[in-house]
């Protein structure tokens, strides 16, 4: 006998009738029509059901602290790590473990069961670090937690910050990060990507970097990136996060750019809610939107995802750790509203950061993990338009989280009682 059987389900590559098996925690069979004795038995009635979503760039030790000590009044990016500075002393461990564990409580209700979060390794007492290394330990049985060293105030910038970053990967932490773009000069910077690649490249890890968040066209250490991976050999392994000088660079410079970044196989992530918000606040009009060139990206082979970045915090005051309402605001910046677009932004909040973090049996298909959320929607589109609620949420099988249907109650002459917002199609 199964232990689950997910029947009329609809998949996000179009299939329709679908079942999903499940045994022992992984996938035994997907197919159409499936009839076979199971100790649960799900009828889906023909929704979406999709993978879990996937998260590859937050910053888990600074969600939830919005308004401490203060709140950042003009939304830049640059009095954000100023006040993440003022909030630094005031860290205690408990604290910091407790609001990253509500936040995943957060992130099991939305259907998020993996994340990337980067964790500042300034500080010489790597509290941080070690905070979320307890949280990653506390919650590895329903989400995997990626953790970048970052150096919030520059690797170069802050004394002692190449030796704490390499302590804080002696400790555990999974991927090389960096911020060359906050470096005191262009050349720092620079410097900042070589050292840090070569870093990856010796201890076999990741690289995740914050890259030219900013609004200079001049800003272009991605270019540096890409030159890095492809002399270190590192293809495939290295992300580069932001990029929003992209947005306001040449289309010259940048045609020859996106070729050595698909040369070098670099991943890239945006971040639309973030990047919409702080870029552009020194434009009176026009104001540019600053996301990096998404559609662009993908064109030219690259694997592009997008991530929510913050919640609840010194830059951004709003969030829920909804992948959906990232996509959303992603598709509505990029214009990339045909049908074939909005289904690049749902894969670019499952599959493609899936591939970013090499997360092993993803995937709805015979052998993966049991892993999938079960969504009130009948396709991917529908899924964005309605940022749609997750009825349910297993992991390895089980069902860890569930969400009542939105039906909303109607008293109006000669219409419906109720309705969903779901399309008639």
């Amino acid at each position: 006998m199964l232990d689950l059987l997910i029947h009329n389900a609809s998949l996000p590559d179009g299939r329709k009738n679908m079942s999903v098996a499940v045994q022992d925690g992984k996938i035994a069979e997907v197919s159409e029509g499936l009839q076979a004795p199971a100790a649960e038995v799900v009828d889906a009635e023909g929704l979406l059901l999709s993978p879990p979503f996937v998260d590859p760039h937050f910053h888990m030790d600074a969600t939830l602290s919005y308004g401490m000590p203060r709140v950042n009044e003009s939304g830049t990016l640059l009095e954000g790590i100023a006040l993440w500075g003022e909030l630094k002393p005031q860290l205690t461990h408990e604290a910091l473990v407790e609001r990253a564990l509500a936040y995943c409580d957060w992130a099991v209700a939305r259907g998020l069961l993996a994340i990337r979060s980067h964790v500042d390794t300034s500080d010489p007492s790597l509290l941080p670090v070690e905070a979320m290394l307890d949280v990653q330990k506390r919650v590895a049985p329903y989400i995997d937690l990626q953790l970048v060293a970052f150096p919030q105030d520059g690797v170069l910038r802050t004394p002692g910050g190449l030796d704490n970053l390499k302590r804080a990967l002696d400790l555990g932490v999974d991927v090389v990060g960096g911020i060359p773009h906050f470096e005191r000069t262009m050349a720092d910077g620079a410097e900042s990507v070589r050292i840090l690649c070569e870093l990856a490249a010796e201890r076999g890890k990741l690289v995740d970097m914050h890259c030219d968040e900013s609004d200079d066209p001049m800003s272009r250490h991605v270019e540096t990136l890409a030159y890095h991976t492809q002399r270190l050999g590192l293809h495939g392994r290295v992300t580069g996060s932001h990029l929003t000088s992209m947005h306001s660079m040449d289309n010259y410079y940048v045609s020859k750019l996106m070729a050595l970044m698909a040369e070098a196989q670099l991943g890239v992530v945006s971040n639309p809610l973030i990047n919409i918000t702080i870029q552009g606040r020194h434009d009176s009009y026009p104001k540019r939107r600053g996301m990096t060139r998404v559609p662009e990206l993908m064109a030219a082979g690259l694997t592009v995802a997008f991530g929510h970045d913050c919640v609840m915090d010194p830059w951004y005051s709003l969030g829920s750790g909804d992948a959906l309402e990232v996509a959303n605001m992603g598709l509505h910046v990029a214009q990339m509203t045909s049908r074939a677009g909005m289904q690049q932004c749902f894969d670019a909040i499952t599959l493609n950061p899936a591939r970013l973090l090499g997360l092993q049996g993803y995937g709805i298909e015979k052998g993966a993990h049991a892993d999938f959320v079960l969504l009130h929607a009948k396709d991917p589109v529908e899924a964005l338009r309605l940022k749609a609620t997750r009825l349910g949420v297993w992991r390895r099988g089980q069902r860890i989280a569930s969400t009542p249907a939105p039906v909303a109650t109607l008293n109006v002459p000669g219409r419906p009682g109720s309705t969903t917002l779901l399309s008639a199609r």
